[in-house]
């Protein structure tokens, strides 16, 4: 019996978290991929597969071992995925849930017609002209129906702007989709979950701090696992709405109004390295559990903290490309303990890469990350954790 698992690119997700999970349950593995040549050697079987496609993975997964498990712990592959699953009768995610959290306008329109949230949201094809989007008021934000990591996100002030970003996203991707929807205010949360389709756990959250606008990229994270009871209750009631409850759920949502406004719900573990800090935060073999529950066992067995009564804190700062060039020097990975305080470094670009300014999250050289007994000394160490370091981009 073998773990199968969809994946387009290799992933930190991957490499560092699934794998030796799957090597401690004494898993085999095979990676179904459609850039096997991207992949580097690892303890596991790499089968070239049209991911992407549903018939192809059912078709190889029926040409290889019989399999315990499948999954996927990528955007773009946990609906066919889902589906390939249900196929071959093995545990995993409702398609339908699926498909609601990767198509932006559908979420939307999930939990409108729910009655649990109105939010102003319309698609704008690939030849419709952007004044389809009339009705949203501004400022507003734009982006592609089911896009990834903040690529082509924007924040849009008024109809020109509005024009612009469209006619400037689709000088470089012609064909896509886009949703123009209203701007929600308010501090940016998480809310991760792990389920076994009955029973829902919750694994804590993460005040998020974003860059300048009219971007959205990600720069930093606070561990803040302590939200009103009340916002917990209608966060599970939307996530009920969408149908989601099965594996990790990584949800980021605003308050406004006193009740929690979703931006986008992501059916799968967190991404850009913070799944596994939140494994090391919260001291599970929280992989290890992923795949558990795609082995079909109960989300009641796992050994799953109270994330509230943790008491460490964790800070996360990613190092972005400030221009953009060829990496030239830059610090390697490196944990040090300080005084009781964990430090770590982790490089996501190597020296000799391009280092393209994007506005994304796709501009990130490294991840830095602090765990300690409280914020402030936490906070503190970062900070002259992070002086003590250097990137340097030339061209």
């Amino acid at each position: 019996m073998r773990l199968y698992l969809t994946a387009l690119n290799p992933t930190d997700s991957v490499l560092d978290g699934f794998l030796p999970a799957a090597a401690r349950l004494g898993l085999p593995v095979t990676i179904l991929t459609d850039q096997p040549e991207s992949w580097p050697a690892i303890d596991a079987d790499i089968r070239r597969c049209e991911v992407r496609d549903t018939h192809s993975v059912i078709t190889t997964v029926l040409r290889g071992r019989p399999p315990a498990a499948l999954l996927s712990n990528s955007d773009h592959l946990q609906t066919p995925t889902a589906l390939a699953a249900d196929y071959l009768r093995l545990p995993g995610k409702d398609w339908r849930a699926a498909l609601r959290c990767k198509d932006k306008w559908l979420t939307r329109q999930t939990l409108a017609a729910a009655g649990l949230d109105g939010v102003t949201s319309v698609c704008v094809g690939p030849t419709d002209d952007p004044a389809v989007a009339a009705a949203v008021p501004f400022p507003a934000v734009v982006k592609p129906r089911t896009g990834v990591a903040s690529e082509d996100v924007y924040l849009v002030a008024d109809r020109a702007d509005l024009e612009a970003r469209v006619r400037q996203i689709r000088s470089r991707r012609p064909d896509i989709e886009l949703v123009v929807e209203e701007y929600l205010f308010g501090e940016l949360r998480t809310f991760e979950t792990l389920g076994d389709g009955a029973d829902l756990a919750y694994l804590g959250g993460w005040r998020t701090t974003l860059g300048s606008p009219p971007n959205f990229i990600e720069e930093r994270l606070d561990w803040a696992p302590d939200p009103p009871q009340q916002t917990v209750i209608r966060l599970q009631a939307q996530l009920d709405a969408l149908g989601v409850g099965f594996g990790p759920c990584h949800t980021e949502f605003v308050i406004q109004d006193d009740r929690p406004r979703l931006i986008e719900v992501n059916y799968r573990l967190i991404g850009d390295r913070m799944d596994l800090i939140l494994a090391e935060l919260l001291n599970i073999p929280l992989f290890d559990y992923v795949i558990r529950l795609h082995l079909g066992e109960p989300v009641s067995a796992m050994a799953l903290p109270d994330p509230i009564a943790a008491i460490r804190h964790a800070q996360v700062e990613y190092v972005c490309a400030d221009r953009s060039g060829t990496l030239v020097a830059a610090p390697g990975a490196m944990d040090v303990t300080d005084d009781g305080i964990r430090l770590s470094c982790r490089p996501m670009r190597q020296p000799g890469a391009a280092a393209e300014r994007t506005g994304t999250n796709r501009d990130y050289l490294a991840v830095l990350y602090a765990i300690g007994p409280d914020q402030p000394t936490t906070a503190t160490a970062l900070k002259q954790f992070r002086a003590s370091l250097a990137w340097d981009i030339t061209g």
